[in-house]
């Protein structure tokens, strides 16, 4: 498999290099070359087949022959080392569960398939190789778990100061060996710039790769999700309507990518919060990205997705294909909190603020009586705990996951602009 440039400027490139360099050359995200459906007969036996074989059905002809077949099951395997239920939620509505984790989050995945893809290719190399990622909440945690102690990987973390939970940042923040992380004074898209300006950077860049999902071994496994709700739902439901919360727009992205290698899923909601630049360009056909704001659904609060582009080349451009199958809706606090109440009265289900953006998704595109609609829940309630007790009436118990990091005490190195990153990486 090849990829090439979204920005059509570098040279094709091999998925190994497409994940050990994180961008290309001309600083335009990879793009698989072709995309092959997989054969209706799996699909239609889906249930048949465990996890892993369906992760590595779904993975292999995006990593070809770059990685052995028996190392690429073993990735895998320790990649999806957890559950991914969906829970009923509504007579029509469930909620895929994606935190069940080491750090709670669905970025769990995509990290630990990320690093263990980088650690296979870095083997015998005497260079040791920097992932440096920005995080608005979620990410950081999961990379830094992913990564911890790969060997010849350095991870440097950057996050928005007083913007993200207590406990993300715990888990970003607390692991040492080599994990750093840079508390920047600023907002997600000051960390994704910051990050976008050092692969720019002739001095540093030759050493660095990101773990955004911008990197293809990040995005692409966060398809692996819908394969496992198709799975648990087909026998029962036939047009499945996805609602994903949306922030960078990754993960939907890998959603529609698992659409097109032949799961049968009816339509896609990217639902958003008060970060609304693409919910404005479905109704406007105008892509107008602006500066992000803060909100309690953090881990959205992004002004510029990345890899909305990737989004629209999946349809290669054509905006009216585009809206067949893909809706986008915002939502803000006030709602966000008022349908955490109306989920947990209703049903006693705890939802995070982001899987209640997701909820808030399939509300507003209206589910028919034939469709059955799955929400993401793309993180444990106890990542947003102070929001979560403030609105519902519950006391969150503390997962042994997050036990083992609350009490740690936070490390992290004070940056306020480009330069500051810089100093830092040259110094390592």
């Amino acid at each position: 498999m090849n990829y090439y440039s979204l920005h059509h400027k570098s040279p094709k490139s091999t998925f190994k290099n497409a994940v050990v360099n994180g961008i290309a050359p001309d600083r335009g995200l990879y793009f698989p070359e072709s995309i092959t459906p997989l054969s209706k007969e799996f699909i239609d036996n889906i249930a048949d087949y465990s996890n892993h074989e369906i992760a590595f059905e779904a993975i292999k002809q995006f990593v070809g022959d770059e990685i052995p077949e028996d190392k690429l099951k073993e990735i895998i395997a320790e990649t999806i080392s957890f559950d991914f239920p969906v829970v009923p939620v509504d007579k029509n509505i469930g909620t895929l569960e994606l935190f069940h984790g080491p750090t709670m989050a669905f970025k769990d995945v995509g990290a630990k398939f990320m690093a263990k893809c980088l650690e296979y290719f870095n083997q015998g190399n005497d260079n040791e190789i920097t992932v440096l990622v920005a995080t608005s909440g979620d990410t950081g945690g999961a990379v830094a778990n992913g990564f911890l102690g790969a060997k010849g990987v350095n991870v440097v973390i950057l996050y928005p100061s007083g913007k993200v939970s207590d406990i993300q940042e715990k888990q970003l923040t607390t692991l040492g060996q080599n994990i750093t992380a840079l508390e920047v004074d600023g907002v997600f898209d000051d960390c994704q710039d910051m990050v976008k300006t050092a692969f720019l950077d002739d001095e540093i860049s030759r050493t660095l790769t990101s773990a955004n999902s911008i990197n293809v071994a990040r995005w692409l496994p966060q398809m692996f999700y819908f394969f496992y709700a198709y799975k648990q739902l087909h026998q029962e439901h036939k047009d499945i309507v996805f609602s994903v919360p949306s922030g960078n727009f990754g993960n939907i992205c890998a959603g529609i990518v698992a659409q097109k290698l032949g799961l049968p899923i009816k339509h896609f909601v990217a639902a958003t919060n008060v970060n609304d630049t693409v919910p404005n360009y479905m109704k406007e056909g105008v892509y107008t990205p602006k500066p992000s704001k803060a909100t309690i659904s953090n881990a959205m609060d992004v002004g510029n997705p990345s890899n909305f582009i990737r989004i629209q080349q999946l349809f290669d451009n054509n905006f009216e294909e585009l809206k067949n199958i893909f809706s986008s809706y915002s939502f803000s606090d006030e709602d966000t909190r008022a349908t955490m109440k109306q989920i947990y009265d209703s049903t006693n289900y705890v939802a995070d603020p982001h899987g209640a953006v997701g909820y808030l998704g399939l509300q507003k595109y209206g589910l028919q009586e034939n469709e059955y609609g799955v929400f993401l829940e793309t993180a444990h309630p106890v990542k947003f705990l102070d929001v979560v007790e403030d609105v519902l009436p519950v006391k969150v118990g503390i997962p042994e996951q997050i036990k083992k990091v609350i009490d740690k005490e936070k490390v992290a190195i004070k940056a306020s602009s480009y330069e500051d990153l810089k100093a830092f990486l040259i110094k390592e």
